[in-house]
């Protein structure tokens, strides 16, 4: 059932409620009424019998057209008396259900005067009047059902219109937007929806970016390292290589051999490094022999010197040891925003902070650099505030030209019991 067949639903119930306690009220005092009105006419009835038996020439030839509420019948010599009848509706026989009555008066010249009271005028007043609270409830009802379809009729366009959209947003149209209307919470209501479609559609775009950030930062990362491996490992090993060629030919030179193993174990000394190197920035290897406060100071010693900037790292108070994930997650969000230091800061000295506050990590970097924002922002950028997300917490930069960037991050801590 629609909204509208509700509410006109639950309105005729409302008013058929009404109708009934006011029928019901409205019989209650009608019988009160009718009760009193037949009361005094049974005594019009007995004094008009004491009358006639007194003086029958006193008594009115039109008597019965003359009362309320008293019925006078003529019956003439050997006439048959009628049987006594009640009210022929149900509405009647509640209103009297005991019948007086007749009196029935004999005169001298052998009429008589059937005297009873009649309660007929009273029960069709009662009949009126309960034909006058329906008719005026049906046509309140009546007025009232179509004051409401007029008031919701526009609410009902929105609410249409605005299911209409929904559907539409949830197959993929994210450019959906309502249309303005004349009521307030209407226009409300679609300045909400369009704005949640606006950053609906924006969140899709930055998505799309992403994605082909993402892939393009895979494709770099898998040139790198087939650069890495090709230029630097290969060469070592093509180095290797020749130099144990040379020990058959210097069998008779010993100078020459231990000239050529020197050479050897230099470059598997190089090839080596260029192994752990390889693998630290594949994976921190690190994080899962040493405490977080260690893995830091040691990111922050490598990085110094191998972007000849200086770095330095303040751990206050205890820092807590983070699940496996979640130091994972702060370890490369710090190597990122090192990184994004070193390429675009222009910076010389960087500070960081890491300390436990209030039930929360708090972690503070900052740089001397230029501190000009960023045309955009970057993949590197974007990989911090999902790391930060993922953390549960809140990355917020902001750079100050002139005297740098700032970055603050908060992470609420695990409860261990």
């Amino acid at each position: 059932m629609s909204a509208l067949g509700r509410i006109n639903l639950l309105v005729s119930l409302f008013f058929a409620v009404v109708t009934l306690i006011c029928m019901a009220i409205l019989l209650r005092q009608a019988g009160d009424d009718v009760h009193r009105e037949l009361a005094a006419a049974q005594g019009v009835v007995d004094y008009l019998a004491d009358s006639v038996r007194r003086s029958p020439d006193s008594l009115p030839p039109h008597l019965g057209q003359s009362l309320r509420h008293v019925r006078a019948e003529w019956l003439a010599a050997g006439q048959a008396v009628p049987p006594e009848a009640g009210p022929d509706d149900w509405l009647g026989r509640w209103l009297y259900p005991e019948v007086a009555p007749a009196r029935l008066i004999a005169l001298d010249d052998g009429r008589r005067l059937r005297l009873a009271v009649d309660p007929g005028d009273e029960i069709d007043e009662v009949w009126d009047s309960l034909r006058q609270l329906l008719g005026l409830l049906g046509l309140s009802l009546l007025l009232c059902l179509l004051a409401i379809r007029w008031a919701v009729r526009h609410a009902l366009g929105v609410l249409e219109e605005l299911l209409t959209g929904l559907q539409q947003i949830s197959q993929g149209q994210l450019d959906t937007r309502l249309t303005s209307h004349r009521l307030p919470e209407a226009q409300r209501l679609a300045g909400h929806f369009n704005r949640m479609a606006s950053a609906l559609q924006h969140a899709e775009a930055e998505n799309q970016r992403l994605n082909q950030a993402l892939l393009r930062l895979q494709e770099h990362e898998r040139n790198r390292l087939a650069q890495t491996l090709h230029d630097d490992l290969g060469q070592y090993l093509a180095g290797i290589r020749a130099q144990a060629c040379l020990f058959g030919l210097l069998a008779e030179n010993p100078q020459g051999v231990r000239d050529a193993a020197q050479r050897l174990e230099a470059h598997c000394v190089q090839l080596q490094e260029g192994f752990h190197a390889l693998v630290r920035d594949l994976y921190p290897v690190m994080l899962e022999h040493l405490p977080l406060r260690q893995a830091v100071c040691q990111l922050a010693e490598q990085w110094q010197g191998a972007q000849g900037i200086d770095c330095q790292v303040h751990l206050i108070g205890e820092v807590p040891e983070p699940s496996q994930e979640a130091k994972l997650h702060l370890y490369r969000l710090l190597q990122e925003a090192l990184t994004n230091v070193a390429r675009h800061s222009g910076a010389n000295r960087v500070r960081m902070r890491l300390q436990q506050r209030g039930g929360q990590l708090r972690l503070l970097l900052r740089d001397n650099g230029h501190g000009r924002p960023a045309a955009r922002r970057g993949i590197g950028l974007r990989s911090m505030c999902e790391r930060a997300r993922c953390l549960g917490g809140e990355l917020h930069y902001r750079g100050r030209p002139g005297r740098g960037w700032t970055l603050y991050l908060n992470i609420p801590l695990e409860e261990r019991t």
